[in-house]
């Protein structure tokens, strides 16, 4: 890689009578020459490492901002709650960050840069593998690491046992000559390290296929309710930009039970309540319209062939009749209400748009196991069922003002108007058990509850890049240890006999590619090693 252009300096020789040079000239690029500067500007370690930097700065708005994708709701309100910032950062793409045309253009450049990067040198590197090492240096003396002895034996006694001692050390051995050797070890280092840098191209291509082909849904399923896996089944459904949301696997996944399992006993440090095991209890049906049961438990997710079920929450949905004046069921639903706390005290929003004269709605408090008091106000002491309660305030107006869309577990009130309680009290306040019926003011009719039933919180997602991703992850890290733990190292040996004594003078030089400060220890050990001079 590199980072410099073709530009030269080339400039007119000094005149005999050491007169000033001529001016300094530059020749002029052509659309070949500007192309070549940057496709070498593109290419280089330093910018793949801007682009690399750039990626992780441009990934933090989308974990700071509210992602319409995920949750459209939320990013609707705020921008509705900040009419400065939010319609500008709406404009260049804070709320999809992922999806935007700057990140898709930092993600590709890095993608061309590596490729541009990677390729020369694994070129470079298939050469290396297969050369012979350089010729011994007339001056041992002179590398960094160096050691001369006067040993025992014939010149070519002695270095046949060298040849065997670096051969043992797993140094490759060539002899360009009778009284020298060549060694070299460590290209697994730059092995690893373009296995590393094609594993993150692997990466960018998985997370890439994964976001184009790839979706997600999510569904709330209350218990004897049955999802079909069509585009109106999720409540929120995410496709990539190359998925038909109308193509999906035809198959149901119908919610027998949802099965949890909590600490009773208090064991202390907090104990008392937690939660041990969830389990949903499915009947799968098929393409080929097979029925089979199926569970969904934590890491234990279900394979259906178009998509991958994961269970990722559970609570209480309450199930509620709302009638009108006249006795006529309006809305009659199990209605799911989030979990705020490890006790299940749940909040939610029951909303009837087809009450007369306005819409109504009801926004509150699920109580698993309900207390009321004057410093914490409604909560549950424990998460399941002991003695439920529906904690309930109502409204009349527009549930639904200028169409904004909204979560179903809040009710928007900016269009309604609280329903006044008794005693000219400003809001009327619900208080329901199983079983029991309020009657609204206004002749506006009752509302029921008529009990509680446990709901599953499930994630339908498919990534075909999964599997490359993991892959090429895993690939990363072996190839990052690699380039650590190996070291690049060069010994070079020359022999020759000592006239005086009858013996031979041996001369060993070491030369590392980066910093080694083991390179004296390692032209020792090929000296005295098992099968070195001694």
């Amino acid at each position: 890689m590199s980072t410099t252009d073709d530009r030269t300096l080339s400039t007119q020789p000094a005149p005999p009578d050491g007169g000033a040079g001529g001016p300094v000239t530059l020749p002029r690029l052509g659309p070949v020459g500007w192309l070549r500067f940057v496709w070498r500007q593109l290419t280089s370690m330093r910018t793949a490492l801007f682009l690399l930097l750039l990626l992780a700065v441009g990934a933090i708005p989308g974990s700071t901002f509210p992602q319409r994708s995920i949750d459209a709701a939320r990013t609707a309100q705020w921008i509705s709650d900040h009419p400065s910032a939010g319609p500008l950062l709406d404009r260049l793409g804070f709320f999809e960050v992922y999806a935007s045309p700057w990140f898709a253009a930092i993600y590709l450049l890095l993608f061309v840069s590596l490729i541009g990067c990677v390729v020369p040198r694994s070129r470079i590197h298939w050469h290396q593998l297969r050369a012979r090492p350089p010729r011994a240096p007339r001056r041992l003396d002179r590398l960094p690491a160096h050691r001369e002895e006067v040993v025992d034996g014939s010149p070519d006694e002695v270095r046949d046992r060298l040849r065997t001692a670096l051969r043992g050390r797993r140094y490759r051995v060539h002899a360009h000559d009778d009284s020298t050797l060549s060694a070299e070890k460590g290209y697994l280092k730059e092995t690893g390290n373009l296995v590393f840098h094609l594993a993150l191209i692997g990466v960018l291509v998985g997370v890439g296929w994964g976001h184009l082909l790839g979706w997600k849904g999510d569904v709330i399923v209350p218990v004897g309710k049955t999802f079909a896996n069509t585009l109106g089944g999720y409540d929120t459904f995410s496709p990539g930009p190359w998925v038909d949301p109308t193509d999906l696997s035809p198959y149901t996944i119908r919610l027998d039970t949802m099965d949890v399992a909590f600490e009773t006993e208090d064991k202390g440090a907090g104990q008392f309540g937690m939660p041990r095991d969830f389990r949903a209890t499915t009947t799968f049906t098929g393409p080929d319209g097979r029925a089979e049961q199926r569970e969904i438990a934590v890491n234990h997710p279900l394979e259906t062939g178009g998509g991958t079920v994961f269970l990722l929450g559970n609570g209480y949905a309450p199930r509620v009749t709302v009638r009108d004046a006249d006795g006529t069921a309006i809305y009659t639903s199990a209605t799911p209400f989030l979990a705020q706390d490890n006790n299940y005290t749940s909040v939610g929003a029951i909303k009837v748009p087809g009450a007369r004269p306005d819409d109504l709605g009801f926004a509150g408090f699920f109580l698993p196991t309900g207390v009321i008091d004057d410093e914490r106000g409604p909560h549950s002491v424990f998460p399941d069922t002991l003695d439920p309660q529906l904690a309930l305030t109502a409204f009349s107006g527009n549930l639904l003002p200028g169409g904004r869309p909204q979560s179903v577990y809040t009710l928007d009130t900016a269009a309604m108007k609280p329903l006044p309680g008794k005693d000219g009290a400003d809001q009327l306040r619900i208080l329901l058990r199983p079983g029991e019926t309020f009657e609204l003011p206004g002749g506006r009719g009752s509302i029921t509850f008529d009990g509680v039933e446990r709901f599953a919180g499930f994630s339908i997602r498919t990534d075909p890049g999964k599997t490359l991703t993991l892959v090429s992850a895993l690939l990363a890290l072996a190839g990052l240890v690699l380039s650590l733990v190996v070291r690049r190292r060069r010994v070079f040996v020359r022999v020759r006999p000592d006239e005086t004594t009858g013996r031979t003078v041996v001369s060993v030089g070491g030369l590392a590619k980066d910093d080694d400060e083991g390179m004296d220890d390692e032209v020792a050990a090929v000296l005295t090693g098992p099968e070195g001079t001694r």
